[in-house]
């Protein structure tokens, strides 16, 4: 059965049509899987969504998510899910290497146009770990980890950030392959962008840019450089979409794209990190007004729908019961509201919606709303419907849960901060939390860890990018950061004169993680 929707169509159900919604979900349920038969597993990674922006778990969202709500409903959605830095490029190397980001100095600082690879060549991913058990693994969305570019004259790429030259021409050479990008690091296939606000502005396949950029970028948001002729930012979430619906068809020998391995009945890996609803934001005419939070809430209700479309293609070539589909976010919503393809920060508050729900903060801050992330997951055979967990999770536990599903043991020095959480998917109860503790990381390096109902930030301030890492302490004041989640989810009341033990505690625990 083809259940694919139309635009105006699936606005009206989005709007009114629970029971239709309700019949389609059901439909993705359908499917079967043969014992010991290795799942399928997609993993949705929306750029700068809030915990708060889903309707399932936040009764006051002001964006339409039905996608997403009734994934939830019939898996698990995870209420104390975390990213690994409350910035993205960090986010995605701890996601696909199972390694806290501030491990590696190459992580720190903002990622710019033409940086190399921040992923250490030898290093196991997710992707690889997958490729050697037998997966066809493609990785469809916005990279951010940097490669390695060839230039014509063999020095460093002219750049915003490094080098920069007065005209806007750059030396990086278009006709040769890029080095040390996605297909080397895990990955049978590639098409995406380096981010939407970096250069170059174009398409990428594999190794080569998808045509060669030579227009100066202009009209725009993003830093400055060369461009493709006929380059529209509202065009690249649905180019995105149909590369993943075209690739999940391909995998049920319904096309026969030449770009894809055609190994019908392997198991396979689709990474799919979306582009928004990150700034700049350019929902498409379809969606503009369809939400109560401004641009930006339409640009979230557009992601639901590109979640839509993946689970529908999933079910219609018969992957939908032996299929592991996640869906979570890169780091918190900088909640801004969209004008102008921008707005301030926060500025979506205005709207009388919260990205952030009930936690304090936003992208790049050290408190919650800075990466406690939302993060539903769906999989027919093994995850009962309906379920919500408290479970303590980080996006760096994948490998080990990929591992975990394998059933093989990760070798050592790989994935070392990365934890299975197979079991809480499942349902299962153990005798105790599955992470010892979690070392959160805020946009500019301020380190905080959790443990249970505490959480330690040994600084004073937010942490954020934006904002001061520290505030000098007053005489006989407290020095950093204690609160107690349990009781104050907003993180108002620092316990940090009243706890001293726990202080004490959490701090040795910290250095400990640190080495």
């Amino acid at each position: 059965m083809d259940n694919r929707l139309s635009r105006r169509g699936f606005l009206k159900m989005a709007g009114a049509g629970t029971i239709a919604l309700t019949l389609i979900w059901s439909i993705l349920q359908a499917g079967d899987s043969k014992a010991g038969e290795k799942p399928n597993i997609v993993y949705i990674l929306a750029d700068d969504m809030g915990w708060g922006d889903l309707g399932c778990q936040n009764r006051d969202s002001k964006i339409p998510t039905p996608n997403l709500d009734r994934l939830a409903n019939q898996g698990i959605r995870f209420t104390d899910a975390h990213s690994p830095s409350a910035e993205g490029r960090g986010s995605r190397y701890g996601l696909l290497t199972g390694r806290y980001p501030w491990r590696t100095k190459l992580i720190a600082g903002v990622q710019q146009c033409w940086r190399s690879s921040a992923i250490e060549h030898g290093r196991l991913t997710v992707g690889s770990l997958l490729q050697q058990h037998g997966y066809d693994t493609a990785c469809i969305g916005k990279w951010h980890l940097g490669m390695d570019w060839p230039t014509t004259d063999g020095k460093a790429p002219i750049c915003v950030g490094r080098t920069r030259t007065e005209d806007g021409r750059t030396n990086v050479d278009f006709t040769k392959p890029i080095a040390n990008g996605p297909t080397a690091l895990g990955f049978d296939y590639y098409f995406g962008v380096l981010a939407t606000h970096f250069s170059p502005y174009c398409f990428i396949e594999n190794e080569h840019t998808f045509g060669i950029p030579s227009l100066r970028k202009k009209d725009i948001p993003g830093c400055p450089g060369p461009m493709i002729e006929g380059w529209r930012l509202d065009e690249i979430l649905p180019a995105l979409m149909n590369k993943a619906v075209e690739y999940i068809d391909a995998k049920g020998g319904r096309s026969a794209n030449k770009a894809f391995r055609q190994t019908k009945g392997k198991p396979f890996f689709l990474y799919l990190p979306l582009t928004a609803p990150r700034t700049p934001v350019v929902p498409n005419e379809q969606f503009q007004g369809s939400s109560g939070a401004g641009a930006y809430g339409d640009f979230v209700h557009q992601v639901d729908y590109v979640v839509g479309r993946v689970a529908d293609t999933l079910e219609r070539n018969g992957f939908g019961g032996n299929t592991l589909v996640i869906f979570t976010s890169d780091n918190g919503s900088h909640g801004r509201d969209g004008k102008n393809m921008m707005g301030g920060f926060g500025s979506v508050l205005e709207h009388g919606h919260n990205p952030s729900g009930p936690w304090r903060g936003i992208k790049t801050d050290i408190w919650e709303g800075g990466h406690r992330v939302p993060f539903v997951a769906w999989w027919p055979s093994r995850i009962a419907a309906d379920t919500v967990s408290d479970e303590t999770i980080c996006h760096v536990d994948l490998i080990a849960t990929a591992a975990a599903i394998l059933d093989v043991r990760l070798p050592q020095g790989a994935g070392e901060d990365s934890c299975n959480i197979l079991p809480a998917l499942c349902g299962e109860k153990g005798a105790g939390p599955i992470r010892e503790a979690t070392v959160h990381c805020s946009g500019n390096g301020v380190l905080a860890i959790r443990r249970g109902k505490w959480k330690l930030i040994p600084h004073l301030g937010s942490g954020g990018a934006s904002r001061p890492a520290a505030v000098k302490p007053e005489a006989g004041g407290p020095k950093g950061q204690l609160y107690d989640l349990e009781t104050d989810p907003g993180e108002t009341k620092n316990l940090w004169l009243q706890q001293p033990g726990i202080v004490e505690e959490l701090s040795t625990l910290l250095e400990k993680y640190r080495g």
